[in-house]
Formats: structure tokens, C-alpha cells, sequence
């Protein structure tokens, strides 16, 4: 019998709220929730210009559902079969034109921590913490670990994180980067659907820019990167609906720029 997927979609305006929606446990991602959350970003809703990705319960998620793992005893070959689901699902996520911004709490562990390493902004509550406790269950990481937290933590901490069977507080996870804001207990949602409404505002192709170009800029030599980023910013700064955000900075009526209290914890 498949399997049933755990993703609630909820349109809210300009802002999808998605939900991982198994809190019994712990919302394990199985394949048929990675495979929804794959359909959502491959066609998202013509009028959704953000998301905020949200868990039920007090935990984000707690990674591979290792029961289903388990009862469909999968061969080698449908495993990695099965990791290139989660790497298509998170690559739609990292590179698509939408942000994506995350609420943590509680565990963010594992493929939770894969899939919110996807995620563009990402706003945690002290009960937040973050693991990679493959080393300690004889299994290792599959989507997408060791190229997206690795990046973001650096390849030495994630290596100690496992060997170490570290894991990380939101404090912690702040200083590294897996988290960019902390907030108050539960107060994570709330910041993050603010982000993902102001996010939703800007102009397309500047998101656009953003999110499908630095990323890959980082992956690339100095000489491509300085390239690629005069092709992206040949395409934005010539969009003609800017005209009008820069004849209101001419007339000073644009927002000014202030350090606020939410620049950071």
C-alpha cells in the first residue's frame, strides 16, 4: 500500500504555509511527503511569490522515517534512487525564484537538518537543536548533508559533529550559520511568515537573481562567478518595473536602512 504524504499546503495571499504534519513522529519525512513537497516547488501556485515552512508539534523534523526504511528493505540501487528524490526535491527548493523561509524547534535532525539546509532564511526558537546522528545508528546521511550543511557549518565541524555526536543548540547553531535568527519560544512562525510576506513583495527577477545565482556563483572559479554575476545583473537592473522603486529613493520616499532588532539573535 503507498504511503501517505504528511505536507499540509496552506495559500495564505502571496505566502504558501507548508506543514510537516506528522508530530507523532516527530515528522520523519517519508517518501511520499519528500515526493509532495517535490511536486509543490517543481509548479507552485501562480500566486505564490514566498513560502514559510512550518512543523507540527514541538519538533521540525526528525529526519529519514527509518521505520519505512525498515519494512520496505530497499537494495542499494532503490536507496540512492530514493536520496536523488530528496536531492530533486531540495535542489527545487535551494534554486527555484521562491523563498523559502523556515521556522525551527525542537529537533532538527538528520534529513530534518537536510531540508532545512534547503531553505533560504531560517528563524529559531531556544528549543531548537540540531544532530547529525547518522554515525551513531550505523547509517549515514543521504539528502544532500554532506554538500548543504557542509557548506554552511564547514566539512571539519560537520565531520566532528558526527564522529563527535555533537549536538548543537540553537545558540550553537546560530554561530554556525544553520540557523539566521533567534527568537523568543514560540516565536519562530510568526517571524518567519513576516520574512516570507515581506520576501514575497520584492520584484521576480530579483529574486530570481538571488536565489538561483549565488549559490551556484559559490561553486564556480572567481573568473566565471565575476561573469555570471554581470549576466544576472545585466538582466535585473534592466528590468523596466524598477524604474518606479528608483525614482522613489531619488524622492527619498524609499525605507531607510537601520540596524533593528531583528538584524540577527
Amino acid at each position: 500500500m503507498a504511503s501517505r504524504s504528511y505536507l499540509d499546503i496552506d495559500i495564505r495571499g502571496k505566502v504558501a504555509v507548508l506543514t510537516l504534519s506528522r508530530p507523532d513522529r516527530r515528522n520523519a519525512l517519508n517518501e511520499a511527503t519528500v515526493e509532495a513537497i517535490d511536486a509543490f516547488f517543481d509548479k507552485p501556485p501562480a500566486e505564490v511569490r514566498a513560502v514559510m515552512l512550518r512543523a507540527e508539534g514541538p519538533h521540525f523534523c526528525a529526519g529519514l522515517d527509518l521505520q519505512e526504511h525498515y519494512e520496505l528493505n530497499r537494495g542499494p540501487v532503490e536507496f540512492m534512487r530514493m536520496c536523488q528524490k530528496w536531492h530533486r526535491a531540495f535542489d527545487k527548493m535551494q534554486f527555484g525564484s521562491i523563498p523559502v523561509i523556515a521556522a525551527l524547534k525542537g529537533a532538527v535532525v538528520g534529513g530534518g537538518l537536510e531540508i532545512a539546509a534547503a531553505t533560504h532564511v531560517r528563524v529559531a526558537e531556544p528549543s531548537t537543536f540540531f544532530a547529525l546522528p547518522e554515525g551513531q545508528r550505523g547509517v549515514f546521511t543521504g539528502g544532500g548533508a554532506t554538500v548543504r550543511v557542509a557548506r554552511i557549518m564547514t566539512p571539519a565541524r560537520m565531520i566532528d559533529m558526527m564522529i563527535a555526536a555533537r549536538t548543537y543548540d540553537a545558540k550553537r547553531g546560530y554561530d554556525v550559520g544553520l540557523a539566521h535568527e533567534l527568537v523568543g519560544e514560540g516565536e519562530a512562525e510568526a517571524r518567519a511568515l513576516q520574512i516570507a510576506q515581506n520576501a514575497a513583495e520584492h520584484y521576480d527577477i530579483t529574486n530570481f537573481g538571488i536565489l538561483t545565482g549565488i549559490s551556484r556563483i559559490n561553486d564556480m572559479s572567481v573568473t566565471d562567478g565575476l561573469f555570471a554575476e554581470s549576466l544576472l545583473a545585466g538582466m535585473v537592473m534592466t528590468n523596466p518595473d524598477l524604474r518606479p522603486s528608483l525614482e522613489k529613493f531619488f524622492a527619498k520616499q524609499a525605507p531607510r536602512l537601520e540596524p533593528n532588532e531583528n538584524s540577527g539573535k
